[in-house]
């Protein structure tokens, strides 16, 4: 199995441009050969939080059905970042879609103080099973919250793949993190970070692989778009840049 993320620029706000260009990325993960790939957080519009309201959508929304089309066509999990609207508010998500199966959501259910202004917290569910690995999603600041951690590994992640906006400095802490949590807790762990001006700050790439040893096998720059595969049964890392 081969699992990969990527390191993208979005369009501030700009839903259709976007899913455009990450079906041009998911081309690429289809070619390398992924099984699974993973965008950096709320992709589809740029991480705007006083944008959100205006752009949420229901998790059911036609808007993203061609992702479900590429899903089906290349037997490929895909996981992108996308404001979803419930009967609670606005919720930071990753929406995954299946091939042939119905999409899932991911809400993130740990916010940034600075996050509670525009979004509330999640409550579903944090992993999906492919074939006999079970994979954890965390959504940026949840990597800092350690019962996010636990709560993955309790509930029989194999695999923690971390979806994120961050500047310089977050990525600095993230990386260090993200390291930690797979020596801890003895599984590969993958980072997606986007690049680009979003909200008030630079997010600074750096999208990374740890094996389960928590030693860093892969890692992109802090200013390309670009995909980062690795496979589960050899340990080869798959590396492009845009």
């Amino acid at each position: 199995m081969r699992i990969g993320v990527v390191q993208s620029r979005s369009s501030k706000g700009d839903v259709r441009s976007n899913i455009d260009h990450h079906k041009k990325l998911i081309a690429l993960a289809v070619s390398a050969g992924a099984d699974l790939v993973v965008f950096p957080e709320l992709s589809l519009t740029g991480y705007e939080p006083p944008l959100a309201n205006e752009l949420a959508i229901t998790e059911d929304d036609a808007t993203l059905n061609d992702f479900q089309i590429v899903s089906d066509e290349n037997s490929i999990f895909i996981g992108v970042g996308m404001p979803t609207r419930n009967d609670e508010g606005v919720c930071i998500s990753m929406i995954i879609f299946q091939p042939r199966k119905p999409r899932r959501v991911y809400s993130k259910k740990y916010l940034h103080a600075d996050e509670q202004e525009f979004f509330v917290a999640g409550k579903n569910f944090a992993t999906i099973k492919m074939a006999e690995i079970n994979v954890a999603f965390a959504i940026c600041y949840e990597i800092s919250v350690p019962e996010h951690q636990k709560e993955a590994f309790e509930g029989g992640a194999n695999i923690y793949i971390a979806s994120a906006a961050k500047s310089a400095s977050g990525v600095q802490q993230a990386v260090e993190t993200l390291s930690a949590i797979a020596g801890n807790y003895d599984m590969p762990v993958l980072f997606s970070n986007s690049i680009g001006y979003c909200d008030n700050f630079e997010s600074a790439g750096s999208s990374s692989i740890w094996n389960q040893k928590g030693v860093l096998t892969g890692q992109l720059d802090d200013a390309h778009e670009g995909l980062l595969v690795f496979d589960l049964t050899t340990a080869e890392i798959v590396k492009m840049i845009l």
